[in-house]
């Protein structure tokens, strides 16, 4: 008769359909890993109680009140899920001597809407816990390599050093994950540039166009800070279930270093979209003044014509005030006509001579 508090029975034990990714990579005291899909935690039990170390993923609905319940049959204390998301920030950092909680912002871009996902890591003795919504599937495909990577770890190192090789590999997946979705909001500045190329792009569309992609960036950036004060937290924190092992500390060292070059990339595409931004005001600018000048252009001309109009017109009142008979039509008519002309040149000339008239090269 099987044992039910073996983990290789836990592990063949039949699985009914669950609709939340829900699985177990565990390290044994004797060396062997297992992976285990379960349908409650209860289940887990046998697991963990011949665990070296275990990684428990769990994908909930609700993430304040399910993921709650589960972090509390799981023996964490109680509350600690709520005082994660209590936060404003993209993340947090609590630290309970034989507990630590940490926050770290799951990002997913798609057609440049940046949705900032919170995942829960919570620690304690031989356990890490990944608590997300149903959204954040990164790390279930992380998970069908976990029990080889934990296998990698030996089995003669503190269990403080292995929880933390375990964390700063789950980090690294979730950072990495992060970078992907940089590469859509490259995707569309390159569509944003042929846009920009096109003189013909409607101008409301492209600044809305620009608008959407520098607040996608500034999201995008903003949710790498927030992983980067997670990681410095842990480098220069003292939590108690976190190594002293220098090496180990390096790593998360070179987390901290792959996140710095991250933020480096977004900040240099902010760059490229500012000059962007330049460039259109530039056109605008272009485009203002060209108008200015044609409008200029038709003052000048007007001013020339309703010139040269108002000296016949002046000429056509006085004629029509009764003078006498010795004032012929013809005369009439070729005073009008030399009026006209002579007025309008001499009115263009001024013009001319004091460089009033706009040159039709500034168009």
């Amino acid at each position: 008769m099987a044992d039910e508090n073996d983990p290789q029975t836990v592990k063949n034990t039949p699985r009914v359909s669950v609709s939340h990714a829900q699985f177990c990579a565990a390290l044994l005291e004797s060396g062997e890993c297992v992976r285990v899909e379960y349908n409650t935690t209860g289940e887990l039990k046998p697991v963990l109680e011949k665990a070296k170390i275990a990684w428990i993923n769990y994908l909930v609905e609700d993430l304040k009140t399910q993921g709650e319940d589960v972090a509390n049959s799981l023996g964490f204390t109680g509350g600690l899920v709520g005082k994660l998301l209590e936060g404003t920030g993209y993340s947090e950092y609590i630290d309970n001597d034989v507990e630590l909680a940490l926050l770290v912002p799951a990002v997913t871009v798609k057609n440049l809407e940046v949705n900032v996902n919170p995942l829960i890591i919570l620690m304690r003795k031989g356990l890490i816990l990944t608590l997300a919504g149903n959204e954040v599937v990164r790390l279930v495909r992380f998970s069908r390599y976990a029990d080889t990577f934990l296998r990698k770890i030996p089995t003669n190192v503190l269990w403080q050093d292995a929880l933390t090789l375990a964390l700063i590999r789950i980090m690294d997946e979730n950072n990495d994950r992060n970078f992907d979705h940089l590469r859509e909001i490259e995707s569309q500045a390159d569509e944003l540039s042929k846009d920009l190329m096109d003189p013909k792009t409607p101008r409301s569309r492209l600044g809305l166009a620009i608008y959407n992609m520098k607040h996608a960036l500034i999201t995008y950036m903003n949710a790498l800070w927030a992983t980067l004060d997670v990681v410095n937290s842990l480098r220069y924190g003292d939590a108690e279930v976190i190594t002293d092992d220098e090496k180990i500390i390096e790593r998360i060292t070179m987390l901290s270093s792959d996140i710095n070059q991250q933020i480096g990339l977004s900040e240099h595409m902010s760059e490229v979209l500012a000059s962007g931004l330049e460039v259109l005001q530039s056109i605008y600018n272009n485009q203002l003044q060209m108008l200015n000048n044609r409008l200029a252009w038709l003052a000048t001309w007007l001013a020339v014509i309703g010139t040269a109009l108002l000296v016949p017109n002046t000429l056509a009142t006085i004629y029509g005030t009764p003078l006498g008979d010795d004032v012929s039509h013809e005369f009439m008519l070729y005073s009008l006509v030399i009026g006209t002309l002579l007025s309008g040149v001499v009115v263009f000339a001024v013009l001319k001579l004091k460089k009033w008239m706009p040159n039709n090269e500034e168009w």
